[in-house]
């Protein structure tokens, strides 16, 4: 038998437009990074996570998810940073123990591969290399996106995410030449790409939810024309879209959570933002309230001292309080109160925050042997453990809120009120009926027994006399299960004290015994989830926020950083003449777009079916993925900065040379006319290069320019330029 030999060829392209502009773009964000070695504008408020992360402190940032965060941290560690800086103003000068260059090295990585990017995704739009040079000569010398690769800051690491997810769906999408077995390898990588870099933008900030959304519908289009597609089998449809459903829907949302659960198991110490979550949350990790309540009873029981924290996080966290102070007999508005102990929420730990649960139908206060647990249903007294007042509520209107019923410690003036003191247990995470009350675990309304009012949460600040801490009411039309009406127990002991002065040392002691408990990661992660959606910090003013419309022609900058004594700073302005041509690009688009679509309309086809397709495909990616980055803003409550606008530029930068080569092509006829366009084209490149080079001390830094050279590059009226007086 005669073996035949197979020759086998391989095939090696090098791209030397594509690798030069490659080299160009690390140039231009990789010099000098570790310049200025001062803390630049945002690095202020990234710098504290990773001080976070290399201490494996827990931390929310209700901004975004952690991806980015983690990514960041990445270079630190791999720089060996040790988490020690104190990250309080912009322009704090590093110490030796930073590693100023990891810090910033990723960024400027991700920003400088954004170029090559936008090179490949230009061409797979079906556009000549010289238009996607064009794109990436724009790209390479805006300084506005020089500016921000080169320092600690996330939007280079999200555009590159997203453009790597569109470039990965076309190449997807094209029709491939290649071998079978080959053609399909290529296939589901690119698709698996796309889906990867989709769940990396959204993980680095939530704007990649925008482009995100724009490729999902982008897919469903090309899934419809599929389906209808009568040569392929009902079989390869089917398949079809559900490969395209597991790798742009099923993983980037498995890869999301995955983020999290890297974040939760990285991040397993307590830390300042405890607070912030729920009792359980702040009980599964290593110290803080771990440590205080570790070895707690698990069971609460009739004789259980406790501490009842309110699920909600609005205005604060805090603990159902009471002290030696009466509500005043009156209000500054007139309306008379029952003139009984006050009872409040208070946002810190403290002794007068101990309560005890007592059985109605006993007098004893300590925990029976064995205890007695409380089960849902059961009715109890709260007896306030420093005071020996009862927990009550009445028909008398509540200081702040008087549509609720006042909620106080009762004391008996020989009047017509009698005490009003039982309360039902409502487990309402249960899993049975007669589920035993559990510490930290069990989510618990109170619900008055007479009025069935429910113990709440107003929300409201009480005024002077009451401490300025927070109202708690009795609500009678409470419907459904509110944050602001469910309490936990946080801290809790078996209580053996039946005289006063013992049981006030013995609430004074730390707590007993020994029982862990520890949440599943799902729990910890829709609880971070929640509160990252839910839980704002108040915007205010910032002295260089802006709004979308001054974005468009970059009526707004952004000084980054200042020199202590000279004139070298750093400015986040774009390249005026990039932006100015882009808005024209962005029109003549819109105007072309229209043209074509009325006159296809009427039958006029002015450019063949082939070259439509490409226009309008380009349109989505381009167009579209300026307007879906930038529109959003509009609907935004919350402080607005011009680098917000970045992604959204970086797609309409591409829309230019789509337009210039669509022009060139099927309108401009004449070799006149093509050569007049060109000189164009030529004279808009050397001027988009001058005012890079103009601009270039304000982007890198350096070198220091004198007041008049300052107030020179002052070109809008509206730039804050700083010029220090000497």
């Amino acid at each position: 038998m005669q073996c035949v030999k197979l020759p086998i060829s391989v095939r090696v392209e090098i791209n030397l437009l594509l690798l030069a502009v490659t080299v160009l773009a690390l140039v231009t964000r990789l010099y000098d990074i570790h310049f200025p070695r001062a803390v630049v504008f945002d690095e202020v408020y990234y710098g504290q996570f990773l001080s976070l992360y290399m201490k494996q402190v827990f931390f929310i940032d209700e901004s975004g998810p952690p991806f980015g965060h983690m990514v960041l941290a990445l270079g630190a560690y791999l720089g060996g940073f040790d988490g020690n800086f104190f990250w309080n103003r912009i322009g704090a000068e590093y110490t030796s123990n930073v590693p100023v260059w990891s810090f910033r090295v990723i960024p400027a990585l991700a920003g400088s591969f954004c170029i090559p990017l936008a090179y490949l995704l230009v061409v797979e739009l079906g556009y000549s290399h010289f238009s996607a040079l064009g794109a990436c000569v724009i790209l390479l010398i805006e300084n506005s996106l020089i500016v921000q690769s080169r320092f600690m800051l996330l939007e280079s690491v999200l555009i590159f995410f997203l453009l790597l997810a569109v470039l990965s769906y076309l190449h997807f999408h094209k029709p491939s030449v290649t071998v079978m077995i080959f053609a399909l390898i290529s296939w589901w990588f690119w698709l698996m790409i796309s889906g990867v870099s989709c769940a990396c933008g959204i993980g680095v900030k939530y704007m990649g939810m925008f482009t995100y959304f724009l490729l999902l519908g982008l897919t469903a289009v090309h899934t419809w024309q599929l389906i209808g597609d009568r040569t392929l089998s009902y079989g390869k449809v089917v398949v079809q879209v559900l490969v395209r459903f597991l790798a742009l829907v099923v993983l980037p949302v498995i890869m999301y959570i995955g983020f999290f659960y890297v974040h939760l198991t990285l991040l397993y110490r307590s830390g300042p933002h405890d607070q912030m979550m729920s009792s359980a949350f702040q009980a599964s990790l290593e110290g803080g309230l771990a440590r205080i309540t570790q070895g707690q009873p698990l069971d609460v029981a009739f004789g259980s001292q406790v501490t009842l924290r309110t699920m909600s996080s609005k205005p604060v966290p805090c603990w159902l309080h009471s002290h030696k102070v009466n509500y005043p007999i009156r209000y500054e508005n007139g309306r008379g109160s029952s003139h009984q102990q006050q009872v409040t929420c208070y946002p810190f730990k403290d002794v007068n925050n101990w309560w005890i649960i007592k059985d109605p139908g006993r007098h004893s206060l300590v925990v029976s042997s064995p205890p007695r647990p409380v089960r849902h249903g059961d009715i109890i007294q709260l007896l306030h453990g420093m005071t020996s007042r009862y927990l009550n509520t009445h028909d008398v209107a509540a200081p702040m809120s008087p549509h609720s019923q006042e909620v106080s410690g009762y004391i008996d003036f020989n009047v017509s009120m009698p005490a009003q003191n039982l309360w039902r247990v409502d487990i309402v995470n249960r899993e049975s009926d007669r589920e035993i009350w559990k510490t930290i675990l069990s989510e618990v309304q109170l619900v008055h027994v007479n009025t069935s009012a429910v113990l709440k949460l107003s929300g409201a600040s009480l005024p002077e006399w009451g401490f300025k801490q927070l109202e708690v009411v009795g609500d009678k039309i409470y419907k459904g299960y509110q944050q602001s009406g469910m309490w936990n127990v946080e801290e809790h002991r078996y209580g053996r004290s039946q005289e006063q002065k013992e049981r006030e040392l013995e609430l004074k002691s730390p707590t007993h015994s020994d029982i862990k408990r520890n949440l599943t990661f799902m729990a910890k992660f829709l609880e971070l989830q929640w509160k990252m959606l839910t839980v704002k910090n108040e915007e205010s003013e910032h002295k260089y926020c802006s709004s979308p419309l001054e974005w468009i022609t970059m009526d707004t900058n952004i000084a980054y950083w200042l020199h202590p004594s000279s004139n070298a700073q750093i400015q986040l302005i774009g390249n005026i003449v990039n932006w100015t041509i882009a808005n024209l690009a962005l029109v003549v688009y819109c105007l072309m777009f229209l043209t074509y679509l009325l006159r296809r309309r009427r039958k006029v086809e002015d450019i063949s079916q082939d070259s439509w397709e490409q226009l309008v495909l380009a349109g989505v990616v381009c167009f579209g993925g300026w307007a879906v980055n930038y529109l959003p803003f509009f609907l935004m409550e919350k402080t607005l900065f011009l680098y917000h606008y970045l992604p959204a530029l970086t797609f309409k930068i591409l829309q230019i040379p789509i337009v210039v080569e669509h022009l060139y092509i099927h309108v401009l006829k004449s070799p006149a006319q093509r050569k007049a366009f060109g000189g164009v084209i030529l004279a808009v490149l050397c001027s988009v290069y001058v005012s890079y080079h103009n601009l270039s001390p304000l982007t890198y830094g350096q070198p220091a320019l004198s007041s008049d050279e300052l107030a020179a590059l002052r070109w809008r009226e509206s730039w804050d330029i700083l010029l220090r007086k000497r």
